[in-house]
């Protein structure tokens, strides 16, 4: 979460991985800090705006390091060239990532609404970069595999109280199979849990093998990231 981090701190960081390790390292950068605002300005220690408008000269000050062009010399970066991915749930980072010519990665798993505009506005976008010669996208699911249909389901119940107090600013413990079970929806939270399970993978392992297929074959992505699996 670019927003969170100084880029010259970034670079340094994972130019130090990527010369450890050549080749083997990804970098996500994402736009949006992630947190509440107090949490978020103890991590870039500092009073400036927390803002996401000046991510693309944020993504451009890192890129940079790794040039050898930015404002200073950050010498474990410089040289390195670690494979960037820019992250996203809405189309703003579709078209960043389209107009600067890197791979791009959609968080499907709580985004699923999203994702087909979202892939498809990356890729009319796209130009290539010297990075990349053409769109190469992935999606990140949520996925949950028993022995049973009935049993994945029953252990991909907690996931949605814990996921609906997120959202109502309230965070708390993942509760049991048992608690989530007896746990009581207003109507309106009830259609945000349904459709919050309606966009994971959920069953026996022939189900979720045939959901990721079609998953996969539906958004005509390159790679398919879990977001989050249980088995």
């Amino acid at each position: 979460m670019l927003p969170n981090h100084q880029p010259l701190v970034v670079a340094e960081q994972f130019g130090t991985l990527e010369a450890l390790h050549p080749g083997r390292i990804d970098l996500g950068i994402g736009r949006a800090p992630g947190t509440d605002p107090r949490t978020a300005r103890a991590l870039r220690r500092g009073t400036g705006s927390l803002g996401a408008d000046d991510f693309p000269e944020a993504l451009g000050e890192l890129a940079s390091y790794f040039r050898g062009e930015g404002p200073v010399t950050a010498v474990p970066a410089h040289g390195q060239y670690p494979a960037m991915w820019l992250l996203g749930s809405s189309g703003y980072s579709a078209q960043v990532a389209g107009l600067v010519g890197l791979p791009f990665a959609f968080a499907h798993h709580f985004s699923g609404e999203n994702t087909l505009a979202a892939l498809a506005l990356y890729r009319e976008t796209f130009r290539p970069s010297a990075a990349l010669a053409q769109p190469y996208s992935m999606i990140a699911a949520s996925v949950l595999a028993a022995d049973t249909d009935a049993e994945a389901h029953r252990l991909a119940r907690p996931g949605a109280p814990q996921f609906l107090w997120l959202r109502q600013g309230e965070p708390g413990l993942v509760p049991t199979p048992e608690e989530a079970a007896v746990y009581r929806y207003s109507p309106q939270e009830q259609l945000f849990v349904d459709d919050r399970l309606g966009g994971q993978v959920i069953g026996s392992p022939s189900t979720v093998r045939d959901g990721v297929r079609e998953l996969v074959e539906r958004t005509g992505v390159d790679e398919l990231s879990p977001a989050a699996t249980m088995a």
